[in-house]
């Protein structure tokens, strides 16, 4: 599986930016999607996943009620909106598919497929 993130860029505090990962290679509607971030010298961490079917998601505490994940089996793709921004938020963001029929798990080692990441820059 291949995925490409989109949609990163600088973004004033309490603003909104879309982003999306495109997934080609095989299809992933039997996989979980995920996305975490990794801030400039720290640890990278769980954002949010979405189930197979898209009904059920999980968010880190940090951006539940900001963040709304959500996916397109007939399209491949998967997409994180995020809003109220903060400049916390800033940090390179970075999609990732689990492994067929795998659980929703927050662990970034988990998930073997991974997109390069882009960036989301808030400003205060």
């Amino acid at each position: 599986v291949q995925l490409q993130a989109s949609g990163g860029g600088l973004v004033q505090a309490g603003g909104s930016l879309r982003l999306s990962c495109a997934a080609s290679g095989r299809s992933i509607s039997t996989a979980v999607m995920g996305w975490f971030r990794q801030a400039p010298g720290k640890e990278r961490e769980f954002v949010a996943a979405v189930s197979r079917n898209g009904g059920t998601t999980v968010y880190a505490e940090s951006v539940k009620g900001r963040f709304t994940i959500s996916r397109d089996n007939a399209r491949n793709t998967m997409t994180l909106q995020m809003n109220s921004l903060k400049p916390e938020d800033t940090a390179v963001y970075s999609c990732a598919v689990s492994s067929p029929y795998g659980a929703i798990l927050t662990t970034p080692s988990v998930y073997p497929y991974w997109g390069q990441g882009t960036l989301v820059t808030v400003s205060s």
